[in-house]
């Protein structure tokens, strides 16, 4: 059974964007918290650490 988890990277509040994170054998698993049913992503865990990077690269401080 795969435990998704909201990431603590999603906004927060009433935002409604989420992303739900999971640890796969494989990598690390993506999906919209609004739509469980819908659609995953599988990235490695090189690719999840390249996303992030570049997510707070260009993210401004709040």
């Amino acid at each position: 059974m795969i435990r998704w988890r909201k990431s603590s990277h999603s906004g927060g509040g009433s935002d409604e964007a989420c992303v739900e994170v999971a640890h796969l054998a494989e990598g690390i698993g993506l999906r919209d918290s609004r739509d469980p049913d819908g659609p995953e992503l599988a990235v490695t865990q090189g690719v999840f650490a390249g996303l992030l990077a570049e997510v707070r690269h260009r993210t401004p401080d709040r």
